[in-house]
């Protein structure tokens, strides 16, 4: 089974105030969309997508990788429908690629997620499967080919998840890394006084 990994890193992040971009958010010397994607290359999965939306040249700027995969660029210019948009123009562009049975979405504000966490997702059968942190649902989320047309039909600020219901597998991917966001300046500021 092949399974392609797409980050959404579209959103503005208006809890930050100002013409801030979220993926943009500096961590270690390093964007937050740069880790994320780190994570997801590092996982195997491919092909790898990156959305980008609110700022969209400065994203793809910063959209780099530390190894030597590739990374295809998807511009997302509903970005501010939410992020149900990113969802579908990621959908959109992997559906493509004959080859690919299911995607692992992860969210560029989430720069504590590893590799290990989307390869667990990635092996784990189920159409839909939700990585678990301590017991909470996180990211990355598999979408199974199969639930691409249904997941293209969500609108707003609501992704994969949405289609959870009954048929969600989730896997326990604790000690992996953290689904922690990074939603406000605050919360960036956190993750800084950790590494202290």
């Amino acid at each position: 089974m092949t399974v392609a990994a797409a980050v959404l890193a579209a959103g503005r992040g208006s809890r930050l105030g100002g013409d801030a971009s979220k993926p943009l958010l500096e961590w270690r010397g390093r964007p937050l969309v740069a880790w994320a994607l780190d994570a997801a290359e590092a996982s195997g999965l491919a092909p790898l997508v990156v959305v980008v939306g609110y700022r969209a040249d400065d994203v793809r700027a910063a959209a780099t990788l530390d190894g030597e995969g590739a990374v295809e660029v998807v511009e997302n210019p509903e970005w501010d429908e939410g992020i149900a948009s990113s969802l579908r123009a990621a959908l959109r562009t992997l559906t493509e690629e004959a080859g690919v049975d299911a995607v692992c979405v992860g969210l560029a504000d989430q720069p504590l997620v590893a590799a290990e966490a989307y390869r667990r997702v990635a092996a784990t059968d189920g159409d839909l499967v939700i990585p678990t942190y301590d017991g909470q649902p996180g990211n990355p989320v598999k979408l199974a080919r199969s639930l691409w047309p249904e997941a293209l039909e969500l609108r707003g600020d609501v992704g994969a998840r949405a289609l959870a219901r009954d048929r969600a597998v989730h896997v326990d991917c604790t000690g992996t890394g953290s689904a922690t966001d990074v939603d406000t300046l605050e919360d960036l500021e956190r993750l800084q006084q950790e590494d202290q």
